[in-house]
C-alpha cells in the first residue's frame, strides 16, 4: 500500500444526499480529512486542483463476469479491472459462472488467488450454486465472500438450478446474500421452439424479448420473493427487466432493514426493444432489454427505491461470437468503464440527481452487501474515490475502449462527462487517461 498522501483542493463533493465544495486529504490508503480548507498537510502530499470537478465515492459494480478462469479469450481479470478504473469503478463483484465454474470453496478461492496479483480495484467474487453442491455453499464465509448465485434460468455457463428441492434448500440455508437470476426455463424452452419452428436457428435478435419475455422473469423473480419471504432469505434479484417485476419489491422500508433487495442494469435503462434493428446481438443480454416502457418504468422504480442499486451486468465476449447466429450467439456485453458516465448523461437530461447516482452505485450496493469502510466519503474510510468533469465530451471509439474483446454497445456514444482520475485504497491508479499499476486492489471484507 502505497503510504504517500494526496490532498484534492476545490472539489465539488457529492456525498450522503450534499453536494459541497471542499477539500479532501487522502493519508495510508485512507480518508484522512474532509474540510472546506486543509492547510496541514504532511510535506511531502501530492496536490491536486480539483477546481469545477465532482469527486464521488468510487463506484461499486456489484455484478461483473470478468470472464477469468477459463475464457480469457473473451476477457480477463487484469483487462477488465484496468476497464473499470478507467470509468470510476473501483470495486467490482465477480460472477461464478467461469470455466471451471465455482462450485467448490477451493475454486473459489483460486479466483481470489488470481485476482491479488491482477486487479487493478477491489474486488469480491460470488460462491456458485448447482443442483448438488449444497454443503460447499454453507462453507461460504460471509465476512470475505460478497454472496452466493443461483440461477434460476439457463444462461451463460449452464449453471440452472433446476431441481425444486436444491432451490427450497438453498433458499432455506444459504448463510450470507443469495443474488438470484430469474428467468423461467420452460418458457424460455417453449417459446425457443416456436422461434425454431418460424425461423430456424438465426430468428431476428429483436425476437429475443419475446423468447426471454415479461412472463419469464415475473413468474421466476415471483418464485423467487415467495421462497424468500418463507425463508427469510436475504435475496437481492439482478438484472430487473420488466416494470411488472418491479411491483414485488418494497420501496417503503429503509434499505438497511430490507430482506429482498433489486438491482436494475445500465443497459436496461438506456435501450429498448426498438434498439434491436440497429444493435442486433450486440445489445443481447439474458435478461432481454425489453420495451420502452418498461425501460422508463425501470427508471422510475429506480426513484421510488423499488429498485435499489444499479450494476452493469458486464459481460464481454469476442466479436466472432456475437457475429453468430441468433441461438449460436452468446448474451452479455462489455460496459464496466462506461456506467458511471451514461448514468451523468441521465442526470445532464434532468431525469436523476447526482446525488441519486452516488446513493444507487456506491452507496446502496455498500448497505446491501455490507462492504466494510466503502461507498461513502468518510473520514477513516478506504478513500476509493472517482474525480469527474462534467463537461468534457468525448465519443466512444475502438481507440478508447479498454475491454479485453474490444468493442462495446455503447460505441459511438458521445458522452459529455469525463472520468480524469480514480483512486483505489488511495492509489491514484488513472490520472487522465495514463494508469499506475504498481499498486493492486485489496479483496473486499463484509461486516456481517
Amino acid at each position: 500500500m502505497a503510504n504517500k498522501s494526496t490532498l484534492i483542493k476545490n472539489a465539488f463533493i457529492v456525498n450522503e444526499g450534499k453536494t459541497f465544495r471542499s477539500d479532501l486529504l487522502i493519508k495510508d490508503g485512507k480518508i484522512e480529512e474532509v474540510a472546506p480548507s486543509i492547510s496541514s498537510y504532511p510535506q511531502d502530499t501530492t496536490i491536486i486542483d480539483a477546481t469545477g470537478k465532482y469527486l464521488l465515492p468510487g463506484i461499486i459494480d456489484t455484478h461483473v463476469h470478468f470472464r477469468e478462469p477459463g475464457l480469457i479469450h473473451k476477457a480477463d481479470i487484469y483487462t477488465e479491472s484496468k476497464a473499470a478504473v478507467a470509468g470510476g469503478v473501483t470495486s467490482f463483484m465477480d460472477m461464478p459462472n467461469t470455466v471451471p465454474a465455482v462450485l467448490t470453496q477451493e475454486l473459489l478461492e483460486d479466483k481470489y488467488n488470481l485476482a491479488k496479483d491482477k486487479a487493478l480495484g477491489n474486488y469480491s467474487f460470488y460462491m456458485g450454486t448447482s443442483n448438488t453442491n449444497l454443503a460447499e455453499v454453507l462453507k461460504t464465509d460471509p465476512k470475505n465472500v460478497c454472496g452466493v448465485k443461483i440461477y434460476l434460468g439457463q444462461s451463460t455457463g449452464n449453471m440452472c438450478v433446476d431441481n425444486p428441492e436444491s432451490i427450497e434448500k438453498l433458499f432455506a440455508q444459504c448463510p450470507t446474500l443469495l443474488a438470484a437470476h430469474c428467468e423461467d426455463e420452460h418458457i424460455i424452452e417453449e417459446n425457443s421452439k416456436i422461434f425454431r419452428k418460424k425461423y430456424g436457428e438465426n430468428p431476428p435478435p429483436s425476437s429475443h424479448p419475446l423468447i426471454r419475455n415479461e412472463e419469464c422473469c415475473y413468474k421466476s423473480s415471483h418464485h423467487a420473493v415467495d421462497l424468500a419471504k418463507k425463508h427469510n432469505t436475504r435475496l437481492h434479484i439482478v438484472h430487473v427487466s420488466t416494470v411488472k417485476e418491479t411491483n414485488l419489491f418494497d420501496s417503503k422500508t429503509a434499505l438497511e432493514q430490507k430482506r429482498i433487495t433489486a438491482e436494475v442494469c445500465i443497459h436496461h435503462l438506456w435501450f429498448s426493444d426498438k434498439d434491436y434493428a440497429s444493435k442486433g446481438n450486440w445489445i443481447k443480454w439474458n435478461p432481454a432489454i425489453k420495451t420502452e416502457n418498461d425501460r422508463t418504468g425501470l427508471f422510475t422504480a429506480l426513484l421510488e427505491n423499488k429498485i435499489d442499486t444499479i450494476a452493469t451486468d458486464h459481460a464481454p465476449h469476442t466479436h466472432n461470437e456475437k457475429e453468430l447466429e441468433y441461438f449460436c450467439c452468446p448474451s452479455g456485453a462489455p460496459m464496466v468503464q462506461h456506467s458511471l458516465v451514461a448514468m451523468l448523461e441521465f442526470y445532464r437530461a434532468g431525469k436523476i440527481s447526482l446525488e441519486t447516482i452516488v446513493e444507487k452505485m456506491c452507496h446502496a450496493p455498500a448497505i446491501c452487501f455490507h462492504i466494510n469502510k466503502r461507498g461513502f466519503i468518510r473520514k477513516g474510510y478506504w478513500a476509493d474515490l472517482a474525480l469527474v468533469d462534467l463537461n468534457s465530451p468525448w465519443k466512444v471509439d475502438k481507440s478508447n475502449i479498454l475491454y479485453k474483446c474490444g468493442w462495446g454497445p455503447m460505441e459511438g456514444e458521445t458522452f459529455h462527462a469525463r472520468v480524469t482520475n480514480t483512486f483505489v485504497n488511495g492509489h491514484l491508479v488513472y490520472n487522465n487517461g495514463s494508469f499506475d499499476e504498481s499498486v493492486k486492489g485489496m479483496r473486499l471484507t463484509f461486516d456481517r
